[in-house]
């Protein structure tokens, strides 16, 4: 998800009737990011989807 439509993924979330569903967050725009920025942003996503899913 990027930064630009947290507020929208909340209160979808909310709707569906899961409030505080976690997700990844990365920068915005994806759009006009490098080749290399869109494997940077991809990294982040992978490691903070990861954090989410393995809490120690």
């Amino acid at each position: 998800m990027t930064e630009r439509f947290v507020s929208a993924a909340e209160m979808m979330s909310r709707v569906l009737g899961m409030p505080g569903y976690a997700f990844a967050r990365i920068g915005h725009p994806v759009s006009s990011a490098t080749d290399e920025g869109l494997k940077a942003m991809a990294r982040l996503a992978v490691e903070r989807g990861r954090a989410m899913l393995v809490r120690g």
